[in-house]
């Protein structure tokens, strides 16, 4: 699983990169809000990491920026026993959770576990659609070469394949690849937009065709 860990003091982000790679996580770390606000318009996660107070853009601000994109990731706050106010206000503009400075690794590992626990599971198989081979052991999708996706990346491209003699509705996306999560619109067209990119860095020939707010269908070129 992927997670994006935003913590501007060096030796903490390391330590806390360190730890996760070590539970089989795929780590990107960025010391400030600027550069998470970078990594998310690039790229999606399973787990965001936001520790309030950076340099350039607090935490608060990044989530708040986040969830107005329509981004529905698991967040965890990371805060220091004085900022409060601040955890409170985190929760209530759509943190998942927080936990507070100084913490032993191991809870942090518990928290990110919960957190991902809303994953599906998924045979060992592999799904084959044009010159495209999307594994849903490793969440790898093959052409040229290999990307590694998201879980939501992975259940979209997934759904896509599975009907790709359909036109498939925004609203069927929603209901079916985001279920109960507080998905829109916006959201579907994001994730479709980074799986656009990822089939082009793979040098795949398949395309994913539709407009924002529209209907979607995978074709080969």
């Amino acid at each position: 699983m992927k997670i994006l860990l935003a913590e501007d003091t060096k030796d903490l982000n390391r330590a806390v990169t360190a730890i996760l790679t070590h539970e089989g996580y795929d780590v990107t770390s960025a010391y400030d809000g600027q550069e998470a606000s970078d990594y998310l318009q690039q790229d999606s996660f399973d787990v965001i990491i936001l520790d309030i107070m950076m340099p350039k853009k607090d935490g608060l601000q990044v989530l708040q920026e986040l969830r107005g994109h329509g981004i529905v990731t698991p967040v965890m706050m990371l805060t220091a026993k004085t900022e409060v106010d601040d955890r409170v206000t985190g929760l209530g503009m759509g943190a998942d959770d927080y936990l507070t400075k100084p913490f032993a690794m191991k809870e942090l590992i518990a928290r990110v576990r919960s957190l991902t626990r809303r994953m599906r599971d998924y045979n060992d198989d592999h799904i084959q659609y044009a010159d495209i081979t999307l594994d849903s052991a490793s969440f790898e999708l093959t052409s040229g070469n290999t990307v590694r996706l998201s879980i939501k990346e992975y259940e979209l491209m997934r759904t896509l394949i599975l009907n790709k003699d359909v036109d498939l509705s925004t609203q069927y996306l929603i209901e079916h690849v985001w279920k109960n999560e507080d998905a829109q619109a916006d959201t579907v067209w994001l994730y479709i937009s980074y799986l656009r990119a990822k089939l082009m860095s793979i040098g795949s020939s398949v395309q994913i065709n539709g407009q924002r707010g529209g209907s979607f269908r995978i074709t080969q070129q």
